[in-house]
């Protein structure tokens, strides 16, 4: 009961704080920068690991090279989902 009480203490404090509009729009523009920003990787990461699955079941021999190839583009497609995550700090805290 205690804990519930203290969040909402400080939801009141966090709300009286933001009280102008810039505020408000801030972190809706953070929130639509980072939810734009992942929505291109997911989609490239789902391609990627879809068509590489054919391709092994396709080459079963082809699996390790194909598998090597599959993680360097997901790391690739991943570092963009972080750089919108560091956009999206950036836009929230600056």
């Amino acid at each position: 009961m205690e804990a519930i009480a203290r969040l909402i203490a400080a939801e009141a404090a966090a709300t009286t704080e933001a009280t102008s509009t810039g505020d408000g729009l801030t972190a809706l523009g953070a929130g639509l920068a980072y939810g734009f920003a992942a929505i291109g990787p997911a989609l490239g990461i789902g391609n990627l690991v879809g068509k590489s699955v054919e391709a092994m079941a396709r080459q079963p021999e082809a699996a390790g090279m194909v598998r090597t190839t599959m993680f360097l583009g997901i790391a690739f497609t991943e570092a963009l989902a972080l750089i919108g995550f560091v956009v999206f700090i950036l836009l929230k805290f600056a």
